[in-house]
């Protein structure tokens, strides 16, 4: 009892942590910044506990490699640079030719994870994480303002997991996802004056606690080889919330607008949040490197068009307005290494390369992303058995986008009548992450696996 108590107490930890999360922008709106260890590695072989603990955010079962009670925290300090310039289309020359500047903000991101060894083949675990995370704001007077000011998505993730050993080569284990997410947009809502500077804003906000699952497996067919493999389901938030239109809703080619109204409607909307499959290798190469590599595929082709409806009032059932995505299915394939410099220290490296959900065609002023290149580095002190401490930086190469708002893009708008309000806009953006993270062995370990060199006890 005593033990389990401690978990508790660790879990606590963890919860008191991530309790002050705030969202950021990444890879589509998923963050992959989840922990410090696998940063410093580019997130390479993060399905084979190549992240430490917190692997069992891609693969539950990797908590299988950690004896006794432990604990794992992360902190991360993202901040990207967002540009769009604007090069052409009607909206640059009605209102002038004004950009972003750095439209992206930077943000501060935890991590927590707690896992319990109940027996020689029973784990108990728990991570609380943000796995969804945006948040740009414009300048309230640009040449693209009609398609988006503010954006942020937020989200809290709380998944406890078990796992299960079968031998000392083969684990498995499951995990409930429950998230809050939450939507913010708003944009130049003002009916014919929506392209001036002056324009009103208009709102759409909702939320709701949405339920997922996770799967994930291991296999060691050797000493000093680990292959596991991580499912992350999809999440399927049905917001409700509220809309405010003070100028109307322009005519898309899906929705015939909702009249103007200086009180906002409360709405509706189903969204579909991705499901992920990881898989990572762990390879001890000598005594003191470990060779890692990891590959990551996202189902970003399930977040398309979502319809929005009015939800009360004489308009209830009505469609207010279509939110389009059309992204793309998305992967990232990463490869590391760590080397063990003395008992104390250990350096690691990484590589990376993420295809983003968002291409030329479907790339829009609230989320200005596409492919990026990342590279890491990190290191980890051990102060003693039970404690020890991480640091990692990484820097991302964005590729260079376009906007391409022109007739043939479902969320082109029109004015009363017949102009077209297209634009189109050149991107360029970076990233820069810092991380530091601690990681608590509390207690006495119920009872060890007899193939010690399958587990890590650090």
């Amino acid at each position: 009892m005593l033990n389990f108590k401690k978990f508790l107490l660790a879990g606590s930890a963890v919860v008191a942590l991530v309790a002050t999360q705030t969202g950021a922008q990444a890879g589509g709106f998923a963050l992959r910044e989840q922990s410090a260890v696998g940063l410093g590695n580019a997130f390479a072989g993060a399905a084979a506990s190549g992240s430490g603990l917190a692997s069992m955010f891609w693969n539950p079962a990797t908590m299988t490699d950690y004896a006794g009670i432990q604990s794992s925290l992360s902190l991360f300090a993202i901040m990207p640079v967002s540009t769009i310039t604007p090069t052409g289309g009607y909206l640059p020359t009605a209102v002038g030719n004004t950009g972003t500047g750095d439209m992206a903000l930077d943000a501060v991101v935890p991590a927590g994870y707690a896992s319990y060894q109940l027996n020689e083949s029973v784990w108990l675990g728990l991570s609380i994480n943000t796995p969804f995370g945006l948040a740009t704001k414009d300048p309230y007077a640009w040449s693209g303002q009609i398609y988006g000011r503010t954006s942020k998505v937020s989200s809290i993730n709380a998944t406890p997991t078990l796992g299960y050993r079968f031998n000392d080569q083969f684990s498995v284990a499951a995990g409930v996802q429950i998230m809050q997410f939450k939507v913010r947009l708003t944009s130049a809502n003002d009916g014919l004056l929506s392209a001036s500077p002056t324009a009103r804003t208009g709102e759409l906000k909702g939320d709701d606690t949405a339920f997922g699952f996770t799967l994930g497996a291991t296999y060691k067919p050797f000493v000093g080889t680990e292959l596991g493999v991580g499912y992350r389901s999809k999440v399927t938030p049905k917001l409700s919330g509220t809309l405010l239109t003070p100028g109307g809703i322009p005519t898309t080619a899906a929705s015939a607008g909702v009249p103007a109204s200086n009180s906002p409607y409360d709405i509706r909307s189903d969204l579909t949040l991705p499901d992920q499959v990881t898989v990572g290798l762990r390879q001890t190469i000598t005594n003191d490197f470990t060779l890692l590599a990891g590959f990551e595929w996202t189902h970003w082709s399930t977040f398309g068009r979502f319809p929005v409806y009015i939800s009360s009032g004489a308009l209830n059932g009505s469609l207010a307005n279509t939110l389009y995505f059309d992204y793309r299915n998305a992967w990232y394939a990463s490869l590391g290494g760590e080397y063990k410099v003395n008992k104390n220290w250990t350096a690691r490296a990484g590589l990376g390369f993420e295809r983003s959900p968002i291409t030329d065609t479907t790339r829009s002023v609230r989320l200005p992303d596409a492919d990026r290149t990342w590279v890491s580095i990190g290191t980890t002190y051990a102060v003693d058995d039970q404690m020890s401490f991480d640091v990692s930086y990484a820097h991302l190469f964005a590729k260079n986008g376009k906007i391409n708002v022109v007739p043939g893009n479902p969320s082109l708008a029109y004015t009363v009548g017949p102009t077209a309000l297209t634009f189109n806009a050149d991107t360029k953006g970076r990233v820069d992450i810092f991380a530091i993270g601690m990681n608590f062995k509390l207690g006495a370990e119920p009872k060890k696996v007899t193939n010690k060199a399958a587990m890590v006890t650090k």
